[in-house]
């Protein structure tokens, strides 16, 4: 019997340097993290990830992910049902532009949306002169943790060195994750159901509710869930236009501050709130992962009925 051709050939030699090299880029450092925090003990460890620091930082930190990752869904998907559908001038610049938070470092990102958006900057001034302003939930007495209640609104007139400068910077790397997961289903989704359902007189609205919607959701999950998890490990282009103060504190910065500041706690300390922010990457992954499957079992029994 005839071997059949592989493309590349050697099923055990391709596994082994597959999973050898994600053992040394991915599986070792998070196993050596866990070791590290296990140095802790869990009183210490439950101790440190409950204090009132590293809580009021790490809401913060979900809080601002959570709204940059649903404005990045709307805005995203209606970027890339423009790429996707329209022909227009300069639109293969556009379409390289998304990409831009990709290659463009973190800080110089943070750099230049600081300055943009600073009392004194182009943004930033205007917003100031008409009067902007919008509330920001906030936690007070911060020695009470994860317990602190209730939530009290402050009112905030800037954005850079504000809770919305943050947004704006988690919102500018989370971008390109749902623009480049949802266009190409886009490309890939036909015309003749909506043509047919446009002609039986469905309005826009119904057609895409009903038609394009179910076919979008497991793309527009995993453009969420990407952005969202980008935004949690955060750290260069938030630090500048958040400044160091204590209500735009991200959990990156609690890591930073804890090994750089003997008073504040040490290198295994920083990894106890480093596997917080893993565990709850993780999590949210693993519910995204639940919902895709969900939402691709319904649309397929929905298309066998």
């Amino acid at each position: 019997m005839s071997r059949r051709a592989r493309v590349l050939p050697g099923f055990s030699l391709s596994l082994g340097i597959a999973v050898l090299y994600l053992s040394l880029v991915v599986l070792l450092p998070l196993s050596a993290l866990f070791l590290r925090t296990a140095e802790l003990g869990w009183e210490r460890f439950y101790r440190i990830v409950t204090s009132g620091w590293v809580a009021s930082a790490v809401r913060f930190t979900l809080g601002a992910s959570l709204v940059a990752a649903l404005l990045n869904v709307v805005v995203g998907l209606l970027i890339a049902w423009v790429l996707g559908r329209y022909t227009f001038p300069f639109a293969r610049v556009l379409d390289a532009v998304i990409d831009l938070p990709f290659a463009l470092p973190t800080a110089v990102a943070g750099i230049a949306l600081s300055t943009l958006y600073a009392d004194t900057g182009l943004l930033g001034g205007a917003l100031s002169s008409v009067g902007f302003r919008y509330p920001w939930p906030a936690w007070r007495g911060f020695e009470r943790g994860w317990r602190e209640w209730p939530i009290e609104w402050t009112v905030y007139d800037r954005i850079s060195l504000a809770p919305l400068g943050v947004v704006v910077a988690m919102a500018f790397v989370g971008l390109p994750f749902v623009v480049r997961t949802v266009q190409p289903v886009i490309e890939d989704l036909s015309r003749d159901v909506e043509e047919a359902a446009a002609t039986l007189g469905a309005s826009r609205l119904r057609i895409f509710r009903a038609v394009v919607l179910p076919e979008l959701a497991p793309a527009l999950l995993t453009g969420f869930a990407l952005a969202l998890a980008r935004g949690l490990g955060e750290y260069g282009s938030v630090i500048f236009i958040s400044g160091n103060r204590p209500d735009t504190e991200i959990a990156s910065q609690v890591i930073i501050k804890m090994i750089e500041v003997n008073e504040t706690g040490t290198y295994a300390d920083a990894t106890a709130v480093a596997v917080l922010l893993l565990g709850a990457s993780f999590a949210l992954l693993l519910v995204i992962n639940l919902l895709q499957r969900a939402a691709a079992r319904v649309r397929s029994d929905g298309a066998a009925g």
